[in-house]
């Protein structure tokens, strides 16, 4: 599994910068560098949306590829392993479309601050948490939140 700081660290670069950057860890790739069923794989997950970067990592003695989009104005980044199967899938959500309770989760945690945004966090095809990225006191934070509401340590 993916570590999540490589994760937000790369959303954050790409917030900031507005394209792709890679992180520590990881390589900037191109699609005719990823292995045929890797690019089988992003061809599918990216219809409709637009290709910002594409990163190698490896991790554990195992290799990732990460394809960084943009979905109806939304990030959205999709962990492929080597085998070319879908790992894990990070895509902006806005706080109107979150459970009531993730959202009223969020508003608690990020009192004093600012809501920068929202992502849902799929593994394996299943939602794992939300994690929000909260402008306070001059640094962005991170909290997680599982799908019932409740804070992720």
């Amino acid at each position: 599994m993916m570590n999540k700081l490589l994760v937000s660290a790369a959303l954050g670069a790409i917030l900031v910068t507005g394209f792709a950057l890679a992180e520590e860890g990881e390589t900037t790739v191109k699609m005719n560098e990823l292995p045929a069923v890797v690019q089988k794989t992003v061809k599918s997950v990216s219809q409709g949306a637009t290709i910002k970067g594409m990163a190698k990592e490896v991790e554990d003695g195992k290799t990732y590829y990460e394809a960084e989009m943009k979905v109806n104005g939304r990030t959205k980044d999709v962990l492929i392993d080597s085998a070319g199967t879908v790992v894990e899938v990070e895509q902006e959500v806005p706080m109107e479309e979150l459970p009531a309770a993730v959202r009223a989760t969020i508003e608690k945690q990020s009192a004093g601050g600012q809501i920068k945004n929202v992502e849902s966090i799929v593994e394996h095809g299943q939602l794992k948490a939300y994690e929000a990225h909260i402008k306070k006191s001059g640094k962005t934070i991170e909290i997680k939140v599982k799908p019932d509401g409740t804070v992720m340590e």
